[in-house]
């Protein structure tokens, strides 16, 4: 039991790990502002230009059921709120693509940069390279 715990712990303190787990919390918020815009800033001027649909309120009932407390339910298909979640995935897509090529854009650029050349050597270690090599002799 001691053994996995350390192993463990040698699992959760790698860097990869911590960096996938920030990377999941920023990727879950990012969702989220992405959902907020798609249904809070966007949807509502087009469906406006559609004739005032709410695009969230778009569904097609199928039937409807009685409840234990003797209400009618409305058993639906909410087209609208798909309609929503492909906006948000087409956003959520473009803005990672473009993350994406930007950070690939950067790697070439630092791929491309040229080694730069071994510094010259001084004159007086180039004197004293002569003078070993004549000692050599």
């Amino acid at each position: 039991m001691k053994d996995l715990i350390q192993e463990f712990k040698t699992f959760v303190s790698r860097g990869n790990v911590i960096e996938l787990a920030v990377g999941l919390i920023m990727a879950t918020y990012f969702g989220a502002i992405v959902k907020s815009f798609v249904n809070d800033i966007v949807m509502p001027p087009v469906g406006y230009l559609i004739a005032g649909v709410d695009f969230a309120e778009l569904k097609f009932q199928i039937a409807e059921q009685m409840l234990a407390d003797g209400t009618l339910q409305a058993v639906t298909i909410n087209y609208g709120a798909f309609i929503n979640t492909i906006i948000t995935f087409l956003i959520v897509s473009a803005a990672i693509f473009m993350v994406v090529r930007v950070y690939n854009n950067f790697m070439k650029k630092e791929e491309e940069k040229p080694e730069p050349k071994p510094a010259e050597p001084s004159k007086e270690e180039v004197l004293l390279t002569e003078i070993r090599d004549l000692l050599r002799k």
